[in-house]
């Protein structure tokens, strides 16, 4: 999406239109489909946190993710790159990582994958994920940011926290993982 704003319970979140074109301009692959975010929640789910923490002054360009080969993700995570090089912003990836399976299958697996992002290895990082069969459903925006952090000149990546929903609920027969990773130069 280009233009509008998204409403929560919190009030509404303005898309920062300028820089939304300059990074469809830049892709060349992005379509500007704003069906495309109707039943996806990842960014809905995201945006009150940041309305809290920034007190609603914040603008936001929402890129949903289709296709999450290596090579469109890197081509996004160029495209952002280039059009917030200079600007005050905050670049967010959201997946959940494998789903319903054991506590420990789930960790072991995301944590193969985990460690490729914390390597800063974009091209590892996908290749973990199909091969281990890590059903983390938005492996392409993490690729994506990846590969943004390290064109803006990110030298480290520190995983904050990983949990899985297990850890919550005390049932690990069959969990979803999550986990945050932050990138700093």
């Amino acid at each position: 999406m280009t233009t509008g704003q998204w409403g929560t319970p919190l009030g509404n979140a303005e898309i920062d239109n300028e820089l939304a074109e300059t990074i469809v301009k830049r892709s060349g692959l992005i379509d500007v489909e704003d069906e495309a975010h109707r039943y996806e929640h990842s960014i809905e789910v995201q945006l009150p946190f940041l309305q809290y923490l920034y007190n609603g002054r914040f603008k936001f360009v929402p890129v949903c993710m289709m296709l999450q080969d290596l090579e469109t993700s890197q081509n996004i995570g160029t495209a952002v790159a280039e059009s917030v090089r200079g600007r005050d912003v905050m670049i967010l990836a959201s997946s959940d990582w494998t789903h319903y399976e054991s506590q420990k299958i789930a960790k072991a697996k995301d944590m193969q994958a985990i460690d490729a992002v914390l390597r800063m290895d974009e091209t590892d990082f996908q290749k973990r994920i199909e091969e281990s069969g890590v059903s983390a459903c938005g492996f392409g925006p993490v690729t994506a940011l990846t590969y943004a952090a390290k064109k803006l000149g990110a030298k480290k990546a520190e995983l904050l926290s990983y949990k899985t929903s297990g850890d919550v609920t005390g049932d690990e027969s069959a969990v979803v993982g999550y986990a945050a990773i932050a990138f700093a130069s």
